[in-house]
């Protein structure tokens, strides 16, 4: 490991793109307050690029599924094994900053705790959503939450943890830099198309069980709607060529690098898409254009889920308004008919599109103010200034 000797050295892990996005603005700020905070760990290319040591990347640990993790199980072990010999060595960091990515984390937080390193834990697991339980053994691994809905720090009510509510992340990164004029003339897209997005998601699992359906249902909005391209955006821990691969022949398709392009820009460019759930859902309502979500998982993943999960709505902008604001689709009922419906009543009845736009302002101003990744930066320092007192106490 060739993490510079620093004052304070921060253990940081993530798994999920949107992770490692978050993570990467966590460290900037982090070091607006204290530059000579070194960070490691497991991340993406955008913490790389922020002055992470990447150990192991996040896309090797990234995946969804109680039976596709069992399938993964030898990377995730291997990888655990490393960051829990750190935890327990010589070196072992000032912190630990654990992003999402609960299953994985929460286990490391157990060691973290008998090592002796305190642990801050940003974005809450969805304990509101499934396994209410576990507010309690989060509690007694974890000791500082960054929840970044309203409603998280009510559910660790009279536990002994530090639970704030910091906003949400996403508001700190907001911006649309370029007109859809702009964007499309760069791509090649005719104005006067209509465009639908496809947002196929982040993980290799989820082109896996929702691209075919992705696909479908862009075949038959083809057909009934020849006059729309569609515009595809490509996470950086994907291929382009795998889900070119997985989308009909001849169909009026342009892709994007999630490197290159805004998520931002390419949904307001976009006057209707068809996204996987997850945190780009998040994004797709700060930029207002109508959705349509889809959900699946392998049906045996499903089935347990189902019976673990107590929440209405799976997607995020309905969790964050309180009601269904923009369609979802799970499992059995994510058919290419279904979604190609949804996204052509976009295109065709503006009330139905006004009424989809107005929820979604409704989530913008649910999600809080910006600034929360400075918010967040300052529980780290404080948390780390508290534990080198109680050390020195001691």
């Amino acid at each position: 490991m060739n993490v510079s000797q620093t004052a304070k050295r921060v253990m940081i892990v993530t798994g999920e793109a949107s992770g490692d996005l978050h993570g990467a603005k966590l460290i900037r700020a982090s070091r607006e307050m204290t530059p000579d905070v070194a960070f490691f760990g497991v991340g993406g290319q955008r913490m790389a690029a922020a002055g992470c040591e990447i150990l192991i990347p996040g896309e090797e640990l990234a995946v969804m599924g109680i039976f596709e993790v069992l399938g993964h199980f030898p990377v995730i072990w291997r990888s655990f094994q490393r960051l829990k010999r750190i935890l327990h060595g010589p070196q072992k960091p000032d912190a630990l900053v654990l992003i999402d990515f609960p299953e994985f984390n929460l286990r490391l937080a157990k060691q973290a705790k008998r090592a002796g390193v305190p642990v801050l834990y940003y974005v809450s697991p969805q304990v509101w959503a499934w396994r209410r339980g576990r507010v309690r053994k989060i509690a007694a691994v974890v000791d500082s939450l960054a929840a970044i809905f309203p409603f998280e720090p009510e559910l660790y009510a009279g536990l002994d943890i530090d639970v704030r509510y910091v906003g949400h992340p996403l508001l700190d990164e907001f911006a649309i830099t370029r007109t859809r004029e702009s964007l499309l003339h760069d791509l090649g897209i005719p104005l006067e198309r209509k465009v639908v997005g496809l947002f196929p998601g982040s993980r290799g699992n989820e082109l896996r069980y929702m691209l075919a359906t992705i696909a479908g249902a862009a075949q038959l909005i083809h057909v009934r709607r020849p006059d729309v391209h569609f515009l595809v955006p490509v996470a950086e821990t994907l291929n382009q060529a795998d889900v070119a691969a997985g989308l009909p022949s001849g169909l009026p398709v342009t892709f994007v690098s999630s490197g290159k392009e805004s998520v931002y820009d390419v949904a307001a460019a976009c006057d209707a898409i068809l996204s996987v759930s997850g945190t780009v859902t998040l994004q797709i309502a700060l930029a207002g254009t109508p959705m349509a979500i889809l959900y699946k998982l392998s049906p045996l993943s499903y089935a347990i889920g189902r019976r673990l999960v107590r929440v209405d709505n799976v997607g995020l902008p309905n969790i964050v308004a309180g009601q269904r604001v923009v369609p979802e689709f799970i499992q059995e009922q994510a058919t290419p008919e279904a979604l190609a419906s949804a996204t052509i009543a976009f295109l065709e009845d503006a009330e139905t599109a006004e009424l989809v736009r107005k929820g979604l302002s409704l989530v913008q101003d649910k999600l809080g103010e910006p600034g929360c990744s400075q918010r967040v930066a300052g529980m780290l320092h404080e948390l780390m200034s508290s534990h080198s007192s109680r050390k020195v106490e001691i």
